[in-house]
């Protein structure tokens, strides 16, 4: 297995360019580059590499249907999607738009009722099934992706008993839409947080706008050397830190009691506790949350879920609590920004590694891909999830994640960082 395959951000980046043009350069890459430069370039690439039978012809008759975990919080969970507009700013990927445009999910926890969300809108999950799965070995039209469902229901109520809510940013990975961390996002918002996810336009492979309109991601650059990958992460690193501001900004009027967007499910008004904020994301978007911590002082706390750092944060760490989720073969000695990083650091930190896990587990690939690979034996699961347990990685990641937030946005102590749980063998301690 490639170097690039193994390390590689699991956004989804087959773009115009191609899947042959891209795995060239991937294979360029992992040839030729080292150090830094080579650890921002694999982050970029893995997911374009062409699978064996990615171009295979699937039964549409009778797709596959995955599911993903229940949250297990106490409460039921909401959630409800709206467009925002900066118009303060103009687009920082398409000089051409006056203003920067995102799609944005919301997800705390509900009274109940209400259908059930679907984890990708319609037009999202054809984008999905089309450009984003075949790169992964998924044939087309192999998975019934618009029908997998969440366990949040569209505009339900707030629970008021969860009282003031305490805020979480999302972000995916590089090229990944916000849809895939749901995992994550619906659990703790069953815990009692409200979770933003956003998507980053032009970026994500595929984003959905109301009115049934999609906006793909802009095309790669056709010749993909180590200089036009690093300048391609640190422009969509810009782009996500101020994405992630305005966001931020939108989240605090909500707090004042101040409308933002389209409809509000009912007493999402002066809900969010804007006192109380911690940034989360995976790869680019972990890179992201630790850069966001640095630079805004409303942020208090934040979760990398094996992302290398790109940017200044990469050099200069953060002072607030941090928590680093690693890959088994993720190390600070196999990733220049990674010791860089911790060395700068000087706030609360934690490194956990992920026995088995690879870099895709920390994403909704973590439970949906192995239900694929049941049916589909040749799509490459350990390139992607790895060979640790499905059930008892998903169970790591939200216990962690979950207390990490709860100690330093809420004040409850836990055990769980002092040392090994008996509970989660596959997960050490860095030191």
């Amino acid at each position: 297995m490639s170097v690039v395959t193994k390390n590689a951000d699991l956004a989804m980046r087959a773009r115009a360019t191609g899947p042959s043009a891209v795995s060239k350069a991937a294979g360029d890459v992992a040839g030729k580059v080292t150090g830094k430069v080579a650890a921002l370039a694999v982050l970029v690439l893995a997911v374009s590499l062409p699978a064996s039978n990615a171009s295979a012809s699937a039964d549409a008759a009778r797709p596959i249907w995955v599911s993903l975990p229940a949250p297990g919080g106490p409460y039921p969970v909401g959630t409800v999607a709206m467009r925002l507009v900066d118009r303060s700013r103009p687009d920082p990927l398409v000089a051409a738009m006056p203003y920067r445009e995102l799609m944005i999910s919301l997800w705390y926890p509900a009274t109940g009722g209400g259908p059930l969300a679907p984890h990708m809108a319609p037009l999202a999950a054809a984008g999905w099934n089309r450009h984003s799965a075949p790169p992964l070995g998924v044939p087309k039209g192999a998975v019934a992706w618009a029908a997998t469902r969440t366990h949040a229901r569209v505009g339900a109520p707030v629970e008021p008993r969860a009282g003031r809510l305490p805020v979480v940013l999302f972000g995916s990975g590089d090229g990944g839409p916000r849809t895939l961390g749901t995992t994550l996002v619906e659990d703790l918002a069953s815990r009692g947080y409200l979770v933003v996810t956003v998507d980053h336009t032009y970026e994500a492979d595929q984003v959905e706008f109301p009115g049934r309109r999609l906006v793909r991601a802009l095309p790669l650059p056709p010749k993909l050397t180590p200089k036009v990958i690093a300048k391609l992460l640190a422009d969509h690193a810009r782009a996500r830190l101020a994405d992630m501001r305005y966001v931020l900004d939108q989240v605090t009027a909500l707090a004042q009691g101040r409308p933002i967007g389209g409809a509000l499910p009912e007493g999402m008004l002066g809900a969010p506790d804007a006192t109380r904020v911690g940034a989360l994301g995976q790869s680019l978007g972990g890179s992201v949350a630790a850069q966001l911590t640095r630079d805004d002082p409303r942020v208090d706390a934040a979760v990398n879920l094996d992302g290398s750092y790109v940017g200044p944060v990469a050099g200069r760490g953060v002072t607030r609590p941090f928590l680093q989720l690693a890959a088994e073969t993720h190390t600070r000695d196999s990733e220049p920004s990674w010791k860089s990083f911790w060395r700068a650091s000087t706030g609360w930190k934690r490194e956990l590694r992920f026995k088995g896990a690879a870099h895709g587990s920390f994403t909704d690939l973590q439970p949906l891909l192995p239900q694929i690979a049941a049916k589909l034996p040749k799509v490459p699961l350990a390139d992607y999830v790895g060979t640790i347990d499905p059930g008892r990685s998903t169970a790591a990641q939200r216990a962690y994640v979950g207390a990490f937030f709860d100690l330093h946005l809420r004040g409850k102590p836990t055990r769980l960082f002092e040392g090994p749980d008996a509970r989660f063998p596959e997960v050490s301690r860095i030191p």
